[in-house]
């Protein structure tokens, strides 16, 4: 046979068909002859369906080619008779007759690949490949063939074994290299630039051999075609019987479309037109809604106008909402309307400014109140409106304007109240004295802290009014916050239960007819309840082509659409107010809580504006120092008044104001230092004048010493009359004890307990006082060591000498303020913060202080002795007359010393005082018995020194408090070792 041009030169087997099978091995096994299955079923039966993506359908595929129309028979399928030979090489047959051999340039992106890049490949797949051979060797291969198969076709299997087992194979492609090497071996073709004769002979010799090959082929699958020719016969004896059903089916169908037709005409073509009249009376229905509609949108202007003239903004903005709402749902497009929502959209904007000038306003009111009247909120209902407007505007800084309005009448507060002074008092001249500050600083402290009091009261009626004005914004802040928050948890509930909820499945008919729904020829009243308004949710195809304009149709509830998303809730401020908060409030929890927070945040400056302006008009006062030269019962009566205004800001307000705490502070600490300062240079003064001698106690002073009972210091009223009649004392009377002292220390007690009470009086100065305090005992304790032990008293007083009486009075009056000390030091550490305890240390430090200079003092009286005791017995001699001058004048001194101290010092420490200086007399007299070379041995020297020493002994025990001295004598006869 003619091989054609589009045929494959090789058999390919891909497809189920093919006839053979996958080998087991290429070189044993050959695959068995398969026949070729039936075209069709030799009988007809019911199922004429044939295998492929569709089925063959009388009805639909009349008109269409399908593959039953096929009638070309296979060897003119295999030929192409379009050429005229056959062509006699390979590569011009198959790729055309411009083929020409070229040489192929090699690639200079692709390496040159020898045997060496194989050799580790080699190496790892030789074992394999043995192990490979050896499991092929002893397993059997599976012998699939059928033995008398190929009996019976000895000749056919024959022909075919004349073919390559390679053109069998099913992955048999001529795009592998080793395939196309096999089919076609290169040894057949001359890679020089001619060919030769031989060359061509081996060329046309692969050629018919690969031509012979195709006629096996040829030949065998015409046999098979010949064996199925009955087959065939019969498919078309099949195919005429198929067409007589056919045509009766079709004549079938035929009157079949004739009776639905008449079913259509006589039952359903009247149905059809009342559901259109119903639909077309509903359309009507919903233009007449409509135009209602357009009627009461056109008198939205005027309506808000008459809102507007009563100042209800927020009924305006509700409807202007409403409005803007209907104009761009269910009025689109109306032309009428086209400007109607720029126009509301400036009207809102107008609405703005009036809200605004209407808050200022108000704010402007409330504020400028007569302050006598109660702290009752100024029109509630109003404020609650605008407040309730601004915020459904997100006008969320309008708290910036009432706070402008704060520091304009705290200015005019005090300016009022200032003017409100002057007037009163008649010797301020106002046509003279023209500035208010030059008015307010002729008044006396009565007169200014009578002012000064008023304002406080002003001031504090002007921030209970701002809080109660404040706390109502709040509220509704609050409200809206709430409002938002239960509609949340409803949103919530509601998703929760439609999810939990089974979905009513309703079956909606589609009127096919006219592409309309049949749910659109029902009225909304007559949907089942638990259908969805489909038609609500329908857009109109823009295919469909309705027969008339009364088909379009919108769903009748459209008009009550917008008032009926806007639901409402009733609350009520806790003014009382009620109000409804609609759901329309684009304002989220973090706008709302902040916009609490600045609220908040202006009722704490509105304390800091009060106090501020306090502030500047105690400076203005104090320009010409006049807080500073105040006495310190007027400082503390100002302290007590700015104390308590700024206690009652605090509560009002709930938080610390820092101004007025801090003029306070700063005038506190001045008034400490020149507190400080005149008590220091009054303390100075009197210690410069101060002659040593013991002073007499009035009876006010035993009275201030007695208050301070229990560790607490309080200073007794003043009772001239009372103090009159009761003589002064010799000593000053403290728990028991007799304390002879001189007057300064008297005044210094009485210094130490103003500073105690200036401390009660005014808390926060109490660490400036306690060092204060600190420094004055330090300065006392310093300065008397200079004038008494130092001798300073000399020339400063005019003192002759300083005498004992002198030193014991000093250290008396010392040990008195020592015992006050602890008293002082417990009463400031009761005022003082924890931290603040290390400051305490001062007063132990003055305390050992003052015990160091007693002990000077004690130390000096012995001195004294001592230097005479050295004086007398260094020219002692023993001989009679016993006593001798020396013992006589030793004992003169000693009694002179007793009649100097005993009065003013306690027994106990007078008989300590003594015995240091009996110690003192026995050194000395034991230093010159030694220098004597008197010993104890009971001779006449021996006899004479003992009648001395007992003179003595008996003269000094002979004193009063000493008779029960032990003063060990004996001590002068032993000797060092």
């Amino acid at each position: 046979m003619a091989s054609s041009h589009s045929s494959s030169p090789v058999p390919q087997s891909n497809s189920s068909d093919a006839f053979f099978k996958k080998e087991v091995d290429v070189t044993k096994c050959f695959r068995p002859v398969q026949s070729l299955p039936d075209v069709c079923p030799k009988e007809p039966t019911g199922n004429i369906a044939v295998q492929g993506e569709w089925n063959p359908s009388v009805v639909a595929d009349q008109h269409r080619w399908t593959i039953y129309h096929s009638k070309v028979n296979l060897p003119a399928a295999l030929n192409d008779p379009r050429l005229a030979k056959r062509e006699s090489d390979f590569f011009t047959k198959t790729w055309g007759v411009d083929f020409v051999d070229t040489e192929v340039t090699p690639s200079f992106y692709l390496p040159q690949i020898t045997k060496e890049h194989f050799a580790l490949y080699q190496q790892e797949i030789t074992p394999r490949e043995k192990v490979h051979e050896r499991c092929k060797n002893t397993c059997t291969p599976k012998d699939t063939f059928d033995r008398t198969l190929l009996h019976t076709h000895d000749k056919s299997r024959t022909d075919l074994e004349q073919v390559p087992k390679i053109f069998m194979k099913p992955d048999f492609a001529l795009e592998d290299s080793l395939t196309f090497n096999a089919v076609l071996p290169w040894s057949h073709f001359s890679t020089a630039g001619g060919k030769g004769t031989r060359d061509v002979a081996s060329s046309k010799l692969l050629q018919e051999k690969l031509s012979h090959y195709l006629d096996i082929v040829e030949v065998n699958i015409a046999h098979q075609i010949s064996l199925r020719s009955e087959a065939f016969f019969h498919a078309m004896t099949s195919q005429h019987e198929l067409q007589d059903y056919l045509r009766k089916t079709s004549q079938a169908v035929k009157l079949l479309r004739e009776k639905i037709s008449k079913i259509d005409q006589v039952m359903c073509e009247g149905s059809l037109r009342v559901l259109r009249l119903s639909l077309t009376r509903n359309n009507c229905i919903k233009a007449y809604n409509k135009l209602k509609l357009m009627a009461t949108v056109h008198q939205t202007q005027p309506t808000v106008q008459l809102l507007l003239s009563t100042s209800e903004f927020v009924g305006a903005l509700d409807l202007i909402a409403t409005t803007q709402e209907v104009l761009q749902q269910e009025l689109q497009g109306i032309h009428s309307f086209r400007h109607l929502g720029s126009q509301l959209c400036e009207l809102e904007k107008l609405i703005d400014k009036m809200m605004i000038a209407e808050f200022s306003t108000y704010a402007r009111n409330d504020l400028n109140r007569p302050l006598e009247d109660d702290c009752q909120i100024l029109e509630e209902e109003r404020l609650v409106s605008l407040v309730f407007g601004l915020l459904k505007q997100r006008k969320l800084n309008f708290y910036e304007i009432y706070g402008d309005e704060m520091i304009i009448t705290a200015k005019n507060i005090i300016k009022q109240c200032v003017v409100n002074t002057v007037s009163q008092i008649e010797e301020i001249d106002t046509e003279v004295v023209v500035k208010l500050a030059d008015q307010m600083r002729m008044m006396n402290f009565p007169q200014w802290f009578d002012l000064l009091k008023s304002i406080f009261s002003k001031f504090t009626i002007f921030l209970k009014r701002i809080k109660a004005t404040l706390n109502t914004i709040r509220s509704v802040v609050f409200l809206v916050l709430d409002k938002n928050q239960k509609t949340r948890d409803l949103e919530d509930t509601l998703q929760k239960n439609s999810a939990k909820d089974s979905v009513v499945d309703t079956e909606v008919a589609y009127l096919t007819h006219e592409g309309m729904f049949i749910s659109d020829a029902f009225g909304e009243g007559d949907l089942p309840p638990g259908a969805p308004d489909t038609t609500s949710q329908r857009n109109t195809s823009p295919s469909s082509e309705p027969c008339s304009s009364d088909s379009v149709s919108e769903p009748e509830g459209t008009t009550d659409s917008s008032s009926s998303k806007e639901q409402t809730s009733s609350s009520v401020t806790p003014g009382g107010v009620e109000m409804m908060i609609s759901d329309d409030m684009k304002l989220t929890d973090l706008e709302l809580v902040r916009l609490a927070n600045n609220i908040q945040e202006l009722l704490y400056s509105a304390s800091d504006i009060c106090h501020d302006r306090a502030v500047k008009f105690l400076m203005a006062r104090a320009k010409d120092g006049f807080l500073e030269k105040l006495n310190s019962n007027e400082f503390v009566a100002l302290s007590r008044l700015m104390e308590g205004f700024i206690l009652d800001t605090e509560q009002i307000c709930g938080r610390k104001s820092m101004s007025l705490r801090g003029a306070l502070q700063s005038q506190a600490n001045r008034f400490v230092n020149r507190f400080h300062e005149e008590r220091k240079t009054k303390l100075s003064l009197l210690l410069e004048n101060e002659r040593w001698k013991q002073a007499e106690v009035p009876a006010e002073f035993q009275d201030l010493v007695d208050s301070v009972s229990d560790g607490r210091i309080s200073l007794p009223e003043k009772n001239p009359a009372a103090a009159e009649e009761r003589k002064p004392t010799e000593f000053l009377i403290v728990e028991g004890q007799k304390y002879a002292t001189v007057g300064t220390v008297l005044l210094l007690i009485r210094i130490i307990l103003e500073y105690c009470q200036c401390v009660d009086y005014i808390p926060s100065i109490t660490t400036d006082m306690l060092t204060r305090l600190s420094d004055l005992l330090k300065y006392f304790n310093s300065r008397s060591c200079q004038l008494v032990l130092g001798a300073g008293a000399l020339q400063v007083v005019g003192l002759k000498t300083i005498t004992t009486k002198n030193l014991a009075l000093s250290s008396r009056c010392l040990q008195l303020i020592v015992h006050y000390i602890p008293t002082i030091r417990a009463h400031f550490e009761a005022r003082l913060q924890p931290k603040q305890f290390s400051m305490l240390r001062h007063f132990d430090h003055i305390t050992k202080d003052y015990h160091d200079h007693i002990a000077e003092i004690s130390a000096k009286l012995v001195a004294i002795m001592d230097s005479l005791f050295d004086k007398l017995l260094s020219k002692y001699e023993v001989k009679a007359p016993v006593p001798s001058a020396c013992f006589r004048n030793i004992c003169k001194q000693m009694a002179k010393m007793h009649e100097a101290i005993y009065d003013l010092l306690p027994e106990e420490q007078t008989q300590m005082l003594f015995l240091r200086i009996n110690a003192s007399y026995k050194l000395h007299l034991k230093r010159q018995l030694a220098h004597l070379n008197v010993v104890n041995d009971g001779g006449p020297l021996n006899g004479l020194v003992t009648s001395d020493v007992a003179f003595y002994t008996g003269n000094l025990q002979a004193l009063k408090g000493l008779n029960n001295l032990d003063l060990n004598m004996a001590e002068i006869w032993e000797q060092k070792r």
